[in-house]
């Protein structure tokens, strides 16, 4: 499948992208699963930590594709490891990104039914987004970065309002003493945080896509650092309401912060279906850039138009997100994809991108 003239992304849609692949279930959870591991306040050290560690990981995937001008990571990493590796390494991304993609979905799934269509059947809510998300993903990639910069700036507004009215049970004391257990406990569990930023490997297929592959960087950098600022606010915000052994205790803390205060006299008391509001098309974007992702390396990979694997891999996204039997197996399958995410993308494009510069100074050394 080769690409089309018009499917080119400016820096900024490329850098929304970004933003909206990482910030999918991970402001909702991010809060409880770092707690769990650092357990103590310094939470938000390890979150910053974790984003620098992201913004470099990201960099090198972008110093890899533009290695190969207007080629995705399924089209040349066989040019790097040969045909046979390369192939079946395209197809391990692929069964990620649709992993990823049913995960979002069924994230979706558990919140809004609790929380928003308590008894619709969750086939019924889970039906109703993948084939909105389809509907979208066939027009290709310009309609999707154009959805995208219309949820970012929803994002940062209601994001920012509801978060900052939880001013009244906010305490700084929750947040004291900093480094009080030492910077072992900080430094040991950067890795959970830095899986929350999972989504830079987007940027292993969209510089082949953007008008100006050579800002691919800055499209990365600024694409970790927004998500960055949104996590580090959250968790100074929900330890600073609940402390770190009320964090722990709660499957979704954001949502309980949201629900914890009121403003009398405004038009809404509650304010937590702002936030899900905006959760729901974070997801919702995450899920469909992976679903695309996936269609994308399939038709690439065995050079054939795209829409035919857009409706096949349909009911297997639909099986996906229905494995996980309840909420502790959802978080097993989260746990199972950020794991895979540290090896796919956090080694691979390191090791491919040095065995690229091998090959060209071995290339560049023959007489």
């Amino acid at each position: 499948m080769n690409l089309s003239p018009k499917d080119r992304l400016t820096t900024p849609q490329a850098a929304v992208v970004v933003i909206n692949f990482i910030l999918g279930s991970g402001i909702l959870t991010l809060p409880r699963t770092s707690v769990e591991k650092v357990k103590t306040p310094d939470v938000w050290i390890t979150v910053i930590l974790g984003g620098l560690i992201a913004m470099i990981a990201g960099v090198i995937i972008v110093k890899l594709s533009q290695q190969f001008p207007e080629k995705t990571f399924y089209q040349y990493n066989r040019e790097i490891i040969g045909k046979w590796v390369g192939g079946l390494v395209s197809l391990l991304i692929v069964c990620y990104l649709l992993m990823t993609s049913g995960f979002q979905i069924r994230s979706m799934v558990e919140v809004t039914g609790f929380y928003l269509l308590e008894g619709t059947p969750a086939w019924a809510i889970t039906m109703s987004f993948i084939w909105v998300g389809l509907y979208l993903i066939i027009g290709g990639i310009n309609p999707i970065a154009r959805l995208f910069e219309i949820i970012f700036p929803i994002t940062i507004i209601l994001f920012l309002l509801v978060v900052f009215m939880s001013f009244g049970i906010f305490e700084m004391d929750n947040l004291r003493p900093v480094l009080g257990l030492g910077v072992i406990p900080v430094l040991k569990e950067v890795k959970t945080t830095a899986l929350s930023y999972t989504g830079i490997e987007i940027m292993l297929f969209l510089p082949a896509f953007m008008k100006h592959p050579h800002k691919a960087v800055k499209a990365v950098v600024v694409g970790i650092a927004i998500p960055l600022v949104f996590y580090i606010i959250t968790v100074i915000m929900v330890i600073g309401a609940f402390s770190v052994d009320g964090v722990v205790t709660r499957t979704w803390p954001t949502l309980d912060l949201m629900r914890s205060f009121e403003i009398r006299g405004l038009i809404f008391e509650r304010f937590e279906s702002m936030l899900l509001v905006i959760w729901i098309m974070q997801l919702f974007a995450t899920f469909t850039i992976s679903y695309y992702a996936a269609a994308l390396g399939l038709a690439q990979l065995f050079k054939k138009n795209i829409h035919p694997f857009m409706y096949g891999l349909l009911p297997v996204i639909y099986i996906i997100s229905m494995v996980p039997k309840n909420i502790n197996d959802q978080f097993k399958l989260g746990d199972l994809i950020g794991n895979a995410a540290l090896y796919l993308f956090g080694l691979l494009p390191l090791l491919l991108l040095i065995i690229s510069r091998w090959k060209v100074g071995k290339h560049e050394a023959k007489p």
